[in-house]
């Protein structure tokens, strides 16, 4: 049979109108309704909506029954309309615009699957079995098209467009790439026609709701005759939500991203799980909210994103009333919490990837959920500005930096510990900020900002002298040290970690002496001074012994082969990155058991033994793949490629280093990314000249 019903769906300003228009317009000239199209609005979200009894009588006077003709009651209208429709041998398209309520529309369905309906609506219709076409927004290049044609439209030499390319493209983001604003917006640049985009870019931004922006600018009205408005058309959806859901919406718009997973927003309600999603599902039946599967959990896990304007909308609306903003208040510092603790639980399956870490069941579960909520992460930390905020969004960025940095997400790592360095220093917690300042200093050395990164260490070593707080001091020295090394400055390095071990040698605290010594080995083996490093190592392993720290043991293993390779004793650094191997898988440390895969491939391939080399290479790869690391990926694909290529396997070595340029590219590894892609082509023209 047949479909008789379709529904166009979208929030308000999508441009479902103007779709049904069209279609009706294209469908006619195609010849497909022989017998004409009925309009009829229902104005479903004004104050006064059109009732089908009144929608009828229109109905009916397009057919031509009207003034005496017109029968008495509302019940013969009816019948005479339903009547009318089956007499029709011309099949008729009959647009049902702007229902809010399936009242609206269900008397008004054709008694025949001989004609058809389009309805439209900014909530799901869900009475019957219908065919719905949900809009979404434009995409970007969508966007920027129906701006310059509107502009080219006017008058084409409006060469705006061509001359502020990236000021289109910020206009048409305020927008939201919704239809309705960039329409307003197009208006808005015709009005002044005499001043750049950029300007009023310039005033969106401004402002704290770009619907105040764009509404005060309004042109007036679309080719229907609808007001170009938004505001008025977010609060009609909004005026129709019900207690429970507006109450959602509104502390939705307050979440520290636009897009935000189930669990996050069943803290900011502070309800029920089931009754949070009931209240979801309702908000994604009017538009107001999209929801998406997640990859960190089950179904129950979806994501849930708003449209920016929206957003603003929801603020605003929270912002104007006292009430409301202290029932926000408590809604923010509930999630701040419930990500405090979360992020916690998934930053310890970082590093130890085994046990109960509440929520997640294992590491990837843990990585997947903390890169889907990065973003909000990321923005709850700029909270700490915010006194009331100041101790929990910095405890937040504690839990974040560890898998920041590991993700290379560099810039976020540094706008996460800049945020609650600020805040710790109004607060006058010196010894917070000497924290936070050493992980800024970590995110910058790591950024290859180096000189900075050697400035933050700094001044969380002289904050941490000020205090007296010795042992910390003497981390800062080391992280020095690190930084220092990075800079190349190897003289300067090797005293910074000397003096790091001094300290720690004074108070005793005899694990991170053994952490110093390995530092300082590093130091002096790229400062070629390799003897010197195998001797620095060795000390360190004896105090991992004495300590009883296994995991210490391993990493200093690690760094002893990787001197001893630098010495030329390959068989040595074999045996050193095999211990150190074991003593990771062990522990469960799958990182770091990949890396001396990669080690061990290293010091294979230099004494000669190239096959089991790319064995190893091929091992560290499989964790690498597992645990989802690209950069890892990337570095062992270089180390794969240059083995291939030593035994004359241009081709292997092409592909290797194409896939590293590739995962290097996956973990915003540019430069490596570039040294890759040229080796592959280095290594296409030795395959044809082998050729």
């Amino acid at each position: 049979m047949p479909l008789l019903i379709f529904a166009v769906t979208g929030m308000g300003g999508i441009g479902k109108t103007a779709l049904a228009v069209e279609a009706a317009y294209r469908a006619h000239g195609k010849g497909w309704f022989p017998g004409g199209t009925l309009f009829v609005d229902l104005r479903g979200y004004d104050e006064d909506p059109v009732t089908a009894d009144q929608a009828v009588v229109a109905l009916l006077d397009a057919l031509g029954v009207r003034d005496r003709d017109l029968p008495t009651t509302p019940e013969r209208q009816h019948d005479t309309y339903r009547a009318l429709l089956a007499e029709r041998r011309d099949r008729m398209l009959l647009i049902l615009d702007n229902a809010s309520d399936p009242s609206q529309y269900l008397p008004l369905l054709p008694g025949t699957d001989h004609h058809r309906v389009l309805i439209t609506s900014r909530n799901r219709p869900d009475a019957l079995a219908i065919r719905l076409i949900d809009l979404e927004t434009l995409a970007p290049d969508d966007s920027v098209a129906l701006v310059t044609r509107a502009l080219h439209a006017t008058d084409e030499r409006d060469e705006r467009p061509v001359r502020e390319p990236e000021a289109l493209r910020a206009l048409t983001d305020s927008c939201g790439h919704l239809p309705l604003a960039l329409q307003i917006a197009a208006g808005m640049l015709r009005r002044r026609r005499h001043r750049d985009i950029a300007s009023l870019v310039a005033e969106v931004k401004q402002a704290d709701d770009a619907t105040a922006v764009l509404d005060h600018g309004s042109p007036g009205t679309d080719l229907y005759g609808r007001s170009l408005v938004l505001r008025p058309v977010l609060e009609t959806s909004y005026r129709r939500l019900s207690a429970d859901q507006s109450r959602l919406l509104r502390l939705l718009c307050l979440a520290p991203d636009a897009e935000t997973g189930t669990a996050a927003v069943v803290a900011l309600a502070g309800l029920e799980t089931d009754v949070v999603l009931a209240l979801l599902e309702d908000l994604a039946a009017a538009h107001l909210v999209a929801s998406a599967p997640s990859a960190a959990g089950s179904a129950a896990d979806l994501r849930w994103r708003m449209h920016d304007l929206v957003r603003a909308f929801g603020a605003g609306v929270v912002a104007r009333d006292a009430e409301l903003r202290e029932e926000g208040e408590a809604a923010r510092e509930r999630v701040v919490r419930f990500y405090i603790g979360r992020t916690y639980a998934a930053s310890r399956l970082l590093s130890v990837p085994q046990g109960d870490q509440g929520p997640f069941t294992d590491r990837a579960q843990a990585v997947a959920w903390l890169d889907e909520e990065r973003a909000a992460l990321v923005a709850a930390v700029q909270w700490a500005r915010e006194e009331q905020f100041a101790d929990t969004a910095a405890l937040l960025a504690d839990c974040l930096a560890s898998y920041l940095n590991w993700r290379r997400h560099f810039d976020d790592a540094i706008s996460v510990a800049k945020a609650a360095g600020e805040a710790a220093h109004r607060a006058g917690d010196r010894h917070r900020e000497a924290g936070v300042l050493n992980n800024l200093g970590i995110a910058l050395s790591q950024a290859g900002r180096a000189e900075e990164a050697i400035a933050a260490h700094t001044r969380a070593r002289d904050l941490f002298q000020d205090i007296g707080d010795r042992g910390e001091e003497a981390g800062s020295w080391g992280n020095i040290g690190n930084a220092l090394d990075g800079a190349g400055r190897a003289k300067k390095a090797i005293a910074a970690h000397t003096r790091a071990r001094d300290l720690f040698q004074d108070i005793g605290d005899r694990r991170q002496e053994a952490w110093a010594w390995n530092n300082l080995g590093v130091a002096l083996r790229r400062a070629g001074r390799t003897k010197k490093a195998i001797e620095a190592h060795n000390r360190a392993i004896k105090l991992f012994h004495a300590v009883e720290d296994g995991l210490g043991v391993a990493n200093a293993l690690g760094c002893l082969g990787n001197a001893q390779l630098r010495q030329g004793d390959a068989d040595k650094a074999i045996n050193a990155h095999t211990s150190a191997r074991i003593l990771f898988q062990v522990a469960g440390h799958r990182h770091n058991e990949a890396a001396e895969w990669g080690n061990i491939g290293n010091a294979l391939e230099r004494a000669g033994r190239v096959e089991e080399a790319i064995e190893a290479h091929g091992k560290s790869l499989e964790i690498f793949q597992e645990l989802e690391d690209w950069y890892g990926q990337g570095v062992t694909l270089d180390h794969l490629a240059v083995a291939h290529k030593n035994v004359q396997q241009p081709a292997r070595a092409r592909s290797a280093f194409l896939q590293a340029a590739d995962a290097f590219t996956h973990a915003n590894a540019p430069t490596e990314a570039a040294r890759s892609r040229a080796c592959a082509a280095e290594q296409w023209s030795a395959r044809t000249r082998h050729s």
